[in-house]
């Protein structure tokens, strides 16, 4: 029997595989992983030279907003909405006031200060310009660039104002602002070359922020670095940042805008939506303070040619997050889901449409508060089928009491009995027990809803009502502790109990009294304790939300008296109130 025959090596096949091989690695190198590392490369080295040219200026030492303002040279802003200056050092936007927007309620109070100077107490500034590719040795403005004014001497919505610089090297550099729509400036950059030979400039623009911002502290809306990128939001909180500083949070994108937003107000870069850029946010330690800046980066050069100018244009929009103002802006420009400056929430199109609703009856009444309490009743309108079903039900269940108290005599004690007789009971009747809860869950994003909107729109903000009440935004001021002002005391926080959280107290305890009792008493004693806790709990709530909630309880219990009287049920509402309450309980009799 033949042995088989072992393979041969074939030595020849070998090496036209290891030559393929190395064909390959060295293919892909050259073609690709090269190219892709120079392109990486060349992105560090921007970025680093970015970062050189716009180097965080600051010193540690904190100086005094207006001295600051009245050391440099500035280009006034007037506009119904805004008032300031550019300064010329840098050609930054660092000194800018809201004056329709006051600090508090008086309108004798200081306006509203949205940016201010580096250097300055909570220094808040934008800047835009272009930097040389890397190894380029082109000089470019930077922010401590003396640049003159051209034309008007003031910044108005009629009349844009031109700064210039030359760089003595053939290029020169003017920058046109204008302001439209409020709070956008338009910023047109056009740089001219004179020289022989063209130059490529890489468009950027940042904002910061220098000492960490006090947040409101609500879990209900988001303040702090935001942008959209890609179509996406993107979020970074101040916390975040400073956790991570050597590692900002960078996203690729074309179109959208980044920036800083606070409850009522925000600080938005608008890149060129057709530009590619690198979007940054991240923290910067600078001597003696921390701070925070969003920026962007084009990833593409534009080519200034020899003889010829280019131009780049971009946007800040610097102001109020008015809702009307945003939705114009967006109609008009298209800037990538430009409404998400407002944090609309997860109910976001019942937040919208409730704001909407909201602001319509305001401009036929002329009053939100009014709004508020007409709004209320509409939504009460809306579910008055679902809740007329759910009071018909709860009235025979409070008409089912004495066969529910003889089952829980038949059988004291056994609890698994006596529920199943209940349940039996329930089916009998044709009675749903969960048919209270209802219009309870059909309100609770109608609630939080509206409680967006109260708390996180513009236009509510020292809205008044009447009385006392002359901001929805904020709690009721009185306070049952010292009898709503008689007594000259301020009480704790705690028990800022005002005459509305006083009244949503008692129209929510008596709404849970026309209720059927709960057969557990550990249920009964939170029911009896649930509108201690509400009442405490709303006491610091927006007055606009507590007045919400009295009304809809007031509603409720009319409604619900209504239904129950149509179908035969007592109320004996001041019996109820005994039943509540242990040392006004009625005792067995003796046998």
């Amino acid at each position: 029997m033949s042995q088989p025959q072992k393979p041969q090596f074939d030595t020849k096949n070998m090496i036209m595989a290891v030559a393929l091989s190395m064909l390959i690695v060295f293919g892909w190198q050259y073609y690709y992983a090269g190219p892709a590392a120079k392109k990486a490369q060349e992105a560090t080295q921007t970025q680093e030279t970015v970062q050189a040219t716009i180097a965080t200026d600051g010193a540690g030492q904190v100086k005094d907003r207006a001295s600051l303002i009245a050391a440099t040279k500035r280009v006034k802003i007037d506009t119904p909405d805004l008032a300031g200056s550019i300064n010329l050092t840098g050609a930054l936007l660092d000194d800018l006031e809201l004056p329709k927007y006051h600090e508090t309620i008086d309108d004798k109070s200081p306006v509203v200060t949205l940016l201010s100077p580096s250097g300055a107490p909570n220094a808040y500034f934008v800047e835009q310009g272009f930097v040389p590719k890397p190894g380029s040795t082109i000089k470019v403005p930077d922010s401590k660039t003396e640049w003159q004014v051209e034309g008007a001497p003031t910044l108005t919505t009629s009349t844009p104002v031109t700064l210039t610089w030359d760089n003595g090297e053939g290029l020169k550099f003017a920058r046109e602002i204008s302001i439209s729509d409020n709070y956008l400036f338009t910023v047109k950059q056009t740089v001219t070359n004179s020289g022989t030979a063209p130059v490529d400039l890489i468009p950027y623009g940042r904002a910061q922020r220098q000492d960490t911002p006090q947040v409101a502290g609500y879990w209900v809306f988001y303040e702090g670095p935001l942008g959209v990128q890609n179509g996406g939001l993107e979020e970074h909180k101040y916390a975040a940042l400073k956790k991570d500083p050597d590692v900002p949070a960078t996203v690729p994108s074309k179109g959208g805008w980044l920036g800083f937003t606070d409850k009522y107000w925000a600080a938005m870069l608008i890149p060129d939506q057709e530009t590619n850029y690198a979007a940054s946010y991240r923290f910067v330690k600078i001597p003696g303070r921390d701070a925070y800046q969003t920026d962007f980066l084009a990833t593409a050069p534009i080519t200034v040619p020899a003889g010829g100018s280019a131009t780049y244009e971009d946007h800040v929009y610097a102001g109020a997050k008015i809702v009307s103002v945003i939705n114009s802006i967006f109609e008009k420009f298209k800037f990538a889901h430009f409404d998400l400056m407002i944090d609309w929430g997860w109910f976001a199109p019942i937040t919208k449409f409730m704001f909407y609703l909201v602001s319509f009856v305001h401009s036929i009444v002329g009053n939100f508060g009014v709004a508020i309490l007409v709004v209320t009743l509409l939504v009460k309108l809306a579910v008055f089928p679902l809740a007329n079903r759910s009071y018909a039900s709860m009235s025979k269940m409070k008409n089912l009491k004495p066969q529910m108290d003889a089952i829980k005599e038949k059988y004291p004690d056994d609890k698994m009995k006596q529920q199943q007789e209940t349940m039996a009971l329930y089916k009998e009747a044709k009675v749903n027990p969960m048919a209270g809860c209802l219009p309870i869950f059909v309100q609770i994003p109608v609630f939080f809803s509206l409680y967006k909107v109260i708390l996180t729109t513009i236009e509510l903000r020292h809205a008044p009502f009447f009385g006392w009440i002359h901001d929805l935004s904020a709690p009721d001021p009185t306070t049952l502790f010292n009898l709503f002002g008689l007594i000259p005391w301020t009480p704790p926080h705690a028990l800022m109990i005002g005459f509305w959280p006083l009244l949503m107290g008692i129209t929510m305890w008596v709404q849970m009294r026309l209720n059927p009792t709960p057969p557990d008493p550990i249920q009964q004693q939170m029911f009896n304790w649930m509108p201690v806790i509400f009442t405490f709990s709303l006491g610091t709530f927006p007055a606009g939300l507590v007045i919400y909630w009295a009304w809809s309880n007031t509603l409720s219990i009319l409604q619900q008296s209504y239904i129950m009287k149509k179908h035969g049920t007592e109320l004996n509402l001041f019996g109820n109130i005994k039943d509540s309450i242990p040392f006004l309980k009625k005792k067995p009799a003796a046998t």
